[in-house]
């Protein structure tokens, strides 16, 4: 039972940091005027990886111990479901979001802002969906 706790606390806060990111930080970011942005994206990117890095550690961590040795009792379905989140917002950042925000660490481009916020929503979706899914773990 604690793993499937720690599992949702893990995934849950991995989510709220996703919605955060998404309707808070990211938007503003067009607020940056252009001659500072280069220097505000570089500071960014260093301090959220300070923040992300342990949430996509831990999440991973429980992820991969339920994969290979999952609780008497705990369902075989959301511990895919919830792999298969984790997957997409793994794979979404390293495909789209990382190679994005290199990009907007040149200096600003609103195209290129744009592009990184259907990529944020993807990951906001799939975060909240794995939620869902290690809900229906613990309570499965």
């Amino acid at each position: 039972m604690t793993l499937l706790v720690l599992h949702l606390a893990g995934t849950a806060a991995y989510a709220g940091f996703q919605w955060t990111v998404r309707s808070l930080v990211y938007p503003q970011f067009a607020l940056v005027p252009p001659s500072a942005f280069a220097a505000f994206e570089r500071r960014h990117q260093r301090r959220i990886a300070r923040v992300v890095g342990p949430l996509f550690a831990g999440q991973a961590v429980t992820t991969a111990w339920l994969l290979t040795d999952r609780p008497d009792g705990a369902p075989l379905p959301p511990v895919l479901v919830g792999a298969a989140c984790l997957a997409v917002v793994l794979g979404t950042t390293a495909g789209g979001a990382v190679p994005l925000h290199r990009r907007l660490g040149a200096g600003w481009d609103a195209g290129t802002h744009r592009r990184l916020l259907r990529v944020d929503s993807v990951r906001t979706a799939a975060a909240t969906a794995g939620v869902a899914a290690a809900v229906w773990l613990l309570l499965g």
